[in-house]
């Protein structure tokens, strides 16, 4: 685990020896701008209906050339804010400086990244989760692929993209804000730039992990092209950018069973032991094409109109591909010799007559992602009139086609004598075997964990496959009117109005796997083996000392009439569901402007406030334990008034600046929430009953929703100061301090069953009780965050070059639904959050060594069925970098750049663990490290 690779130790070698020679060694961090180069202007301006959530200076037109001038234009957008904002600026055309938008965002102050099969892909902001941060693109509210409000980042390729603000605080000109903040992706807008541009960039990609399945890649790709021009004596403009990858992600994964929960009671008498769990080497393969367009036309002095479309198309086919192992949790028996036992856990032993299951899965996921809007800005004297319209869609399709495998049905066949002994930092358990798992004359296909329990007749579960689909759609209208004033104390008045309509669909149609030839002779051939011609290599599963296992492609014997597929009933599948979510939401708003001199000290920032207007609704099935169901629908309509106010004084010094910011702030809850879906049980023998305590009706399970649930709401305070030493330094420090007004979790409560299938009984009540997602009560989070830029120029002029950028951030929750209940983990919740990056950029050459580092948190991940589950990750330190070279004026290769990228350096696994004791690991993940290595052109 622990290896020094060649190519990561070149790597960090010429980024430390070019450095560190110079400065000294430092690890520093890279704080809200990881940029490098831009020759041309970067800062992009976001169209106008989302021009105020910058703040009135944000978006100014700035020149930057080189990470240094980069990393200032950034700070300078930060610092004529009208909110606490964190910006991130592209280095130049098509370069954003990290391998994804999510691994620059969580370099930013109070921002962590969570890592989903290798990739940063959801952002957690001052230790509030992904469900908490809403996304917008170019201001406008985005649709998510999944059943949650988070949108996954690595949808949105960083090379098309021009910059990304992170707003902290609340603005009430910001349409779709989230409580925890708000993330906006910029794209180019073709009228800031003065000339033609036309840029192109490849690069080749490697994983350390290698070829874990032989049909899959360890090499990937990607290349990009940007095209800006200027038409019509410069008063119309096109841009056109276009981004392709091939990405592979080897994964070691194991996965230990009871979701931490090992057996036994951690004492010495009753110890912990390992229950079971599945180990499995994952191949991915991610496909991603993105296209950004924009067309700007200045039709006169006074009218502006801009268009923008945004396109991604993402493919992405994962093989998973090992064995389970029931251990404590079957009839194994645990051998008395060899076992060893430390601090109420059994460190070593093993078990005989165990039952494997092999496993050759494939998950796959089609998603297309589209984006467009429009835009118009009327000028006349001190009158704005701005109208957008937007929308937003996404449809995605996931396959999940598990393929089980093993030495014959249930209580039949040869069993293994599987070793384990105890290894938290590797893969949590190194274990022995004797079977070879990959001998396709012993391992046939059938159903050795006797899963399918009767549930399809005579016929046995070989396997198992869901298909979820996704629809979501987002329409938006906005109109306001802006009116500049004359005052002592205010400098302009905005009103205006926003309507979004929004319809998610979700459906997870599945079915078991059965042997063709089972189904024709229902009481026999009920282990048959694979196909000769479609057994591949073998997998090879040594690094946790189970050696080569049997490799296939369950969707080759589907179409070669080896498997065949029989409909899941629904009362025996997890989460065979449907459900529509329906938002319509009016947001009316109202902002003052200010500008005052109190004294010395000058006065600025907004106070304002929104009315929003909410009519949700519902319709999914209310499914009986016998499977039947009927559809049904409902909702709630509910308005929330939000004030908030940006002060921001700015010292007779203007380098010294004390902000001030309060706010409302709400988050919707997530759409499975939200569903109209339930399963729920209705007993005719207590049909003539009309106490609630003894009703027929009962509901309850993961899947419930609740439609008429209502969003979290939360109180929130600021207090920020900055201050600003140097073009390219800064120091910032921010205290903040959310009260929860209401918080969403689990609860029994009552709930009307009228409209439900009772069958021909007609009970005399029709209320009953149910656990569904509630409004509680909430809590507090609080905490603080520090940033740091520091060119080195300042200390000495030798250090010129050089320079470092740092953030640290503290979050503390209490989060309490019902007085006098044990306080509740936030998902995606992290105490301490840092990062730090190391950098020198002089005369062409750059290179930078960054850290990011986050405390355990509460993990979102894949759970059974693809079903959302939480589990308790590790901290964890991740370690990039970066050198390049940029060939400059004067050189017959101007316009060219070379680059060499290291991300994991360190190969960080993502660990999952239980009941506080990091022995008991859940899930370990090795994703490997990751380099790339390649070359962009300006023409």
């Amino acid at each position: 685990m622990s290896k020094v690779h060649p190519m990561r130790f070149a790597l960090l070698a010429t980024v430390a020896g070019t450095a560190m020679l110079t400065a000294g060694a430092a690890i520093a961090a890279d704080d809200s701008i990881v940029t490098q180069r831009a020759e041309t202007q970067v800062a992009q301006a976001a169209p106008a209906a989302a021009a105020p959530a910058a703040g009135d200076g944000l978006l100014e037109e700035i020149i930057v050339s080189g990470f240094r001038q980069s990393l200032q234009a950034s700070i300078e957008q930060k610092r004529n804010a009208t909110q606490i904002v964190e910006v991130i600026t592209a280095e130049d055309i098509g370069k954003l400086p990290d391998n994804s938008i999510a691994e620059s965002i969580a370099r930013l102050p109070g921002l962590a990244a969570q890592r989903i099969d290798g990739r940063a892909q959801s952002i957690s902001l001052r230790g509030l989760g992904p469900d908490f941060t809403t996304t917008l693109l170019n201001g406008r509210e985005q649709v998510t692929t999944g059943n949650n409000r988070s949108v996954e980042f690595d949808q949105y390729p960083a090379e098309i993209s021009s910059g990304v603000a992170v707003y902290k605080t609340s603005q009430s000109d910001v349409i779709g804000q989230g409580l925890a903040g708000t993330v906006d992706l910029k794209t180019i807008r073709p009228l800031d730039y003065k000339e033609r541009v036309l840029s192109v960039s490849a690069r080749t990609e490697y994983v350390t992990n290698g070829k874990l399945n032989s049909d899959s890649d360890e090499y990937g790709y990607r290349f990009s092209g940007t095209y800006i021009d200027r038409f019509a004596n410069d008063t119309m403009g096109i841009s056109l950018g276009v981004s392709h990858l091939m990405q592979p992600t080897q994964i070691k994964s194991a996965r230990f069973w009871g979701d931490g929960n090992y057996p036994g009671g951690g004492t010495q008498t009753d110890p912990w032991i390992i229950g079971g769990g599945e180990f499995r080497a994952n191949s991915q393969t991610l496909k991603r094409t993105g296209v950004v367009a924009t067309w700007q036309w200045e039709a006169s002095d006074n009218f502006t109109s801009t268009a923008d479309f945004y396109y991604s198309k993402f493919d992405d086919v994962q093989y998973q591909r090992g064995v389970e192992l029931p251990l404590f949790w079957s009839g194994a028996t645990l051998a008395t010799a060899g076992r060893t036992q430390e601090d109420g856990l059994i460190t070593a032993g093993s078990f005989s007559g165990v039952k494997g299951v092999g496993r050759s899965d494939i998950r796959t996921t089609k998603a297309d992602l589209y984006s467009a809007g429009w835009n118009g800005v009327y000028n006349k004297d001190a009158w704005t009139v701005t109208a957008d319209i937007g929308y937003s869609s996404a449809d995605r399709k996931s396959s999940r086609f598990e393929a089980y495998y093993g030495t014959g049905r249930a209580g039949t066949g040869a069993t293994d004598t599987i070793g384990f002994t105890s290894a938290p930092n590797d893969f949590g358990w190194q274990l022995t075997k004797r079977l070879n798992y990959a001998d396709p004359s012993l391992m046939l296909l059938t159903d050795p964990g006797g899963w399918s329990g009767g549930s399809i007749g005579t016929l046995d579960q070989n396997g198992y496959l869901n298909t979820p689909t996704i629809d979501d759609e987002l329409w938006s209208a906005r109109f306001d009117v802006k009116r500049e004033i004359e005052s002592n104390a205010f400098s302009a008045i905005t009103a205006g109005v926003n309507y979004t309509d929004r319809q998610k669909n979700y459906s997870q149609p599945e079915w078991y796997v059965v042997t063709t030839a089972n189904v024709q002779n229902p009481r026999a051939q009920r282990s048959v083996p694979v196909p000769a011609s479609s057994v591949l290599k073998p997998t090879d599963l040594s690094w946790i000392g189970l050696g080569d296992t049997l490799a296939f492609d369950p969707r080759e014997l589907l179409a070669n009439g080896t498997y065949s597929l029989v409909k899941c009933p629904r009362n025996n599948c997890v989460n065979d569901l449907a459900y529509q979510i329906n938002e319509k939401v009016w947001t009316g708003f109202a902002k003052v402007d200010l500008d005052a001199m109190l004294g010395e000290v000058k006065l600025t920032g907004n106070v304002g406030a929104q009315y929003v207007h909410t009519d949700q609704s519902s319709t999914g099935p209310a499914i009986a334990s016998n499977g039947s169901f009927r559809l049904r629908t409902a909702g709630a309509k509910y308005y929330n008034f939000l004030p908030s106010a940006n002060l921001i004084f700015t010292m007779p010094n203007e380098d010294h600046k004390i902000r001030l910011a309060a706010s409302r702030q709400m988050a919707r809850a997530r759409p499975d929430q939200l569903s109209a879906l339930s399963t729920f049980s209705f007993n005719p023998a207590f049909a003539n009953n009309t106490s609630i305590d003894f009703s027929p009706w009962s509901a309850g399970g993961d899947g419930n929703g609740n439609p008429k649930l209502k969003p979290w709401v939360a109180d929130a305070v600021d207090a920020t100061y900055e201050f600003y030493f140097a073009d390219a330094g800064y120091f910032a420090l921010n205290t903040y301090y959310k009260w929860l007004k209401t918080y969403i979790y689990n609860e029994r409560q009552i709930l009307d069953f009228t409209g439900f299938d009772s069958g021909t009984v007609t009970p005399r009540i029709f209320q009953g009780y149910s656990n569904l997602p509630a409004n509680g009560n909430g809590g507090d989070i609080y905490g603080f965050e520090l940033a740091l830029s520091l060119p080195f120029d300042m200390i000495s002029e030798r250090l010129d070059g050089f320079g470092l950028t740092s953030s640290f951030g503290y979050t503390k929750t209490s989060i309490q639904p019902n007085p006098g209940d044990p306080a509740q983990p936030i998902p995606g919740f992290s105490k301490y959050t840092s990062q730090a990056t190391f950098y020198y950029d002089k005369d062409g050459f750059q290179a930078r060594v960054s850290a990011n580092y986050r405390s355990k948190f509460l993990a979102e991940v894949t759970g059974f069925g693809q079903s959302r589950a939480l589990r308790m990750g590790k901290g964890e330190t991740i370690y990039d970098a970066q050198v390049s070279y940029e060939f400059q004026e004067g050189s017959s290769l101007e316009g060219l750049t070379l680059m060499l990228q290291g991300y994991n350096l360190s190969n960080e696994p993502f660990t999952a663990y239980g009941r506080g004791d990091t022995r008991l690991v859940e899930r370990f993940e090795d994703y490997g490290s990751r380099y790339l290595l390649g070359a962009s052109y300006k023409f």
